[in-house]
């Protein structure tokens, strides 16, 4: 479960203006949905937002995507050289989107920590990823539900991109 106040009060506050957390994402194609959250990202740095974080830059990576502001996400994860800097920037690239730069990004990723918490989160909302989390299967996922709009299945695939963006986010945002 998801409690965007395990953040702080300024990232909680940020988070409130779309979803608080749980905003089903755009499996493509977002533009930043909150004119107000992107003023205030642009005008806070990862160490005021993350100043405990183990990962301060790819928490505020994962802000922007949360916010499906692409090009902010992108700037920010890539200069991240780290396994979580470039899940967000495969994450960027799967929303693009562009399936073959998403790959390219997860395999620099390896085997991700959140990724046996993930498996479990995906199958308990009806995602048969088989036994273990497959991102390039999830990008293939994602690609085929991206084409048929409003459909269960796009549905289902946006409801496991938020649990992976709530684990991934959790992830870089908690404390040292």
């Amino acid at each position: 479960m998801f409690n965007s106040s395990d953040y702080g009060t300024r990232v909680a506050d940020l988070l409130t203006f779309d979803g608080a957390g749980e905003r089903l994402m755009p499996l493509a194609h977002g533009t930043c949905s909150s004119r107000e959250a992107y003023k205030q990202l642009k005008a806070s740095s990862p160490r005021e937002l993350f100043s405990l974080s183990r990962a301060p830059e790819a928490a505020m990576a994962g802000l922007w995507m949360y916010f499906s502001c692409l090009d902010e996400a992108h700037t920010l994860a890539q200069a991240v050289d780290t396994p979580d800097g470039s899940y967000w920037h495969a994450i960027m690239h799967r929303q693009e989107p562009d399936a073959g730069n998403a790959a390219y990004w997860f395999r620099r990723v390896g085997q991700h920590a959140v990724f046996p918490e993930l498996r479990n989160a995906a199958v308990a909302l009806g995602y048969d990823c088989g036994p273990a989390w497959d991102p390039f299967a999830f990008v293939e996922a994602c690609e085929e539900a991206r084409r048929r709009q409003g459909s269960d299945n796009e549905q289902l695939m946006r409801r496991v991109q938020l649990a992976e963006w709530q684990l991934l986010f959790r992830h870089c945002a908690q404390p040292k």
